[in-house]
C-alpha cells in the first residue's frame, strides 16, 4: 500500500509563491534567504514566513553559514507524492478501463 502524503504538503505548495520558491531550489543547489526574496517582490522576512511554512511540511531545511541562513530543497517529499498519485492515477485508470468494457459490452447486447 502506497502511503499517502502529509495533508501539509498539499497546503504548503498551495501557494505560487512557495511554489516558484520551490522551483527556484530546484534549479540552484542552495540559496540564502535574501537571494530567494531578491526579485519577488517580497520582503525578506515574507519569504522567510513562506520557507518556514515549506520547512514545516519537510519539503526545504536551512543550515546557519555567519549571518546567513541557506535554503536547500528536500525531494523525498516530493517524490513521495508523486508516487502515490501515480498509484492514484493508476486506480482510477483501472476504473475508466472497467467502465469502457461494461460500455462496450453494453452496445453488443
Amino acid at each position: 500500500m502506497v502511503m499517502r502524503p502529509d495533508p501539509s504538503l498539499f497546503s504548503a505548495l498551495g501557494d505560487s509563491t512557495r511554489l516558484d520558491l520551490i522551483e527556484r531550489l530546484q534549479r540552484v543547489d542552495a540559496l540564502a534567504t535574501t537571494e530567494l526574496a531578491s526579485g519577488t517582490g517580497l520582503t525578506r522576512q515574507a519569504v522567510k514566513k513562506h520557507l518556514d511554512v515549506l520547512a514545516e511540511a519537510g519539503l526545504v531545511h536551512s543550515t546557519r553559514s555567519g549571518r546567513r541562513r541557506i535554503w536547500r530543497l528536500d525531494t523525498g517529499p516530493l517524490m513521495s507524492m508523486g508516487t502515490w498519485a501515480e498509484h492514484i492515477r493508476q486506480q482510477w485508470e483501472t476504473r475508466f478501463d472497467q467502465l469502457d468494457a461494461l460500455l462496450l459490452s453494453d452496445q453488443g447486447a
